[in-house]
């Protein structure tokens, strides 16, 4: 094992560990790299600890000797309004950075790797990836819903409603401190749940162990075993990039396609594709939703909370469903094949632990997951538009965009930053027709924060949430719903079409047609040649913005950041 190889080059090693008090015994077993995002830092992270300790502890009942590490993530909610939101993306890579420092600065033979969240998730795929070594996932859950089912992603909404002078501050007030009553993830197929689905159906966790209550005593059973099976891991020597295939990312988006997953996954997929050394794009996601099906009836886009989608059955039971268009064959952290593990759920009584918890939801497993047969939608959840506003692409999450909206044409109200777009909406001054734009916001813009407060401030206005489009080059929350466009690529700091645009210019959507285009100027219809004439005299004056950030790990990530539509991952 390489952790035996190297104590024989670094005479150091030994007396460092036997003084944090391993024995000599210790030093001769599998060592066990157990990381971890737990902290103080959210409740998707504060409760990881215990997680860490159980699969540490059945590490050595395994015969292997576990090492805690800690790589803290942060909230992309309580970053959220402020400039804080700036640094989500970044944190992202610089997590699976310090991830790939612990794991190559003193080499292991296996790792256990547990987190909940956004970025944190995301940073652990693409670090699992990079680093190669034998690894397991362990996902911290998800929270319980509130009093009514409340769920965070309401609060925004809420929010925008007691700035209208909808609802008082009072009732805002009790919404705020009744939405997150446990910790886990946010209880609603958001980034973080999504991201959690997806590190099972990527073969990297075991089977049916994605999106589990915190609360549950199972998701500890579930640690345990993670632990073990780092420690025959190491001893087979069964490596990520050996079982995760380009197979196994195309399984993981016709699982994103059948759940509606966040948009932000167009991100995270990519980067972590090409730590493994494959390469997916948001054309890779168009190319799979088309004629997906769509089963998931859980918030944002359906009606209840994520906690239920363990007690349907998970991501097993959407494999079931779905399991014509699944590549079965595919090996997973299990040592079997995706199709093995299937058959084995159906004999160990997994399923039977689901309805067990379902019954006492009153609801039927096919009220939260739909039968093949019986879809929510047959087209997927994603599509990648084009055009000459998007000459690389710009990806829409359709199934949060009401029909009113996927055939447009619309007039351009650009602005350089979120405040002030979200300040027209507040104060009324974006009417029906309209086209809102918040550029700059890219990852060389600004590092890509979400524009979450600006889409529920459209989506929760009867009106303008099925008469207006934003359009960005930043994205969105995982939450987000209504008429979104996000990823546009060029984006405005690279000097791409979106950065040309003006007031009242008319913007074509046509998301059927997978079309996002500039069709005229100043209100008057215009053809190709027309609009592009304007738009290479508008390129020659334009200049670019000065960079937001001139210091800092920001600067960093600006300078190196690639095109969303590759996963803005640093080069």
């Amino acid at each position: 094992m390489i952790s035996q190889e190297i104590r024989k080059i670094a005479p150091e090693m030994d007396p460092l560990r036997l003084g944090m008090g391993w024995t000599v015994e210790d030093l001769e077993k599998p060592q066990i790299l157990v990381e971890s995002t737990f902290g103080d830092s959210h409740p998707g992270s504060a409760h990881l600890l215990r997680f860490c300790n159980s699969a540490a502890e059945a590490v050595a009942q395994a015969g292997g000797k576990a090492a805690r590490y800690f790589a803290t993530d942060i909230c992309d909610g309580m970053s959220q309004g402020h400039d804080g939101i700036n640094y989500s993306l970044a944190s992202r890579d610089t997590l699976c950075n310090l991830i790939e420092i612990h794991a190559n600065a003193t080499p292991f033979d296996a790792g256990v790797f547990i987190a909940s969240c956004d970025k944190a998730v995301p940073a652990h795929l693409m670090a699992i990836g990079r680093v190669n070594i034998p690894s397991i996932i362990v996902t911290g859950g998800v929270m319980q819903a509130g009093p009514d089912l409340l769920t965070l992603e309401q609060i925004g909404m809420y929010s925008a409603m007691q700035q209208r002078g909808e609802i008082t501050d009072e009732k805002l007030t009790y919404y705020k401190q009744h939405a997150c009553p446990s910790c886990g993830a946010c209880s609603f197929m958001g980034t973080a749940s999504t991201m959690q689905v997806m590190a099972e159906s990527l073969g990297l966790m075991l089977p049916g162990s994605a999106l589990m209550p915190a609360t549950c005593e199972d998701l500890n059973e579930f640690a345990k075993r993670a632990g073990k099976q780092a420690v025959t891991l190491a001893r087979t020597g069964l490596k990520p990039r050996d079982m995760v295939t380009m197979k196994s990312f195309e399984n993981a988006i016709m699982v994103h396609a059948a759940i509606s997953g966040s948009s932000n996954s167009l991100l995270h997929l990519p980067a972590a594709a090409h730590e493994f050394g494959l390469e997916i794009d948001g054309d890779t996601f168009d190319r799979l939703h088309r004629g997906a099906h769509y089963l998931l009836d859980i918030r944002p886009a359906g009606r209840w909370p994520a906690e239920y989608f363990y007690y349907a059955g998970g991501v097993p039971r959407i494999m079931e469903e779905i399991k014509s268009m699944l590549h079965l064959d595919v090996m997973t952290v299990t040592g079997k094949t995706l199709g093995e593990n299937l058959e084995d759920l159906k004999q160990n009584g997994f399923y039977d632990r689901c309805d067990e918890l379902l019954a006492k939801t009153g609801l039927k497993r096919t009220n939260i997951i739909r039968t093949f047969d019986n879809p929510i939608g047959t087209n997927g959840s994603i599509a990648i538009l084009r055009g000459n506003l998007a000459p690389e692409g710009a990806e829409v999450k359709h199934t949060a965009v009401p029909k009113e909206m996927f055939k447009a044409i619309l007039k351009a109200r650009p602005f350089d930053c979120e405040e002030d777009a979200i300040a027209a909406v507040l104060s009324h001054n974006i009417q029906p027709g309209d086209a809102v734009f918040i550029r700059y916001e890219g990852p060389k813009g600004s590092g890509m924060p979400e524009m979450f407060y600006t889409t529920e401030a459209i989506s929760s206005d009867p009106e303008l949430g099925k008469s207006i489009a934003l359009i960005t080059d930043g994205r969105f929350s995982g939450a987000s719903k209504g008429p979104a466009i996000g990823h546009v690529s060029p984006e405005a700091a690279d000097g791409g079409p979106i950065a040309l645009v003006e007031e009242g210019d008319l913007i074509e959507i046509d998301i059927e047609n997978r079309v996002l285009a500039i069709v005229g100027i100043d209100g008057k219809r215009m053809s190709e040649e027309e609009v592009a004439e304007v738009l290479s005299k508008r390129k020659a004056n334009w200049k670019p913005h000065a960079p937001k950030y001139p210091s800092g790990v920001l600067k960093i990530f600006s300078e190196h950041a690639v095109s969303p539509m590759k996963g803005g991952y640093m080069k």
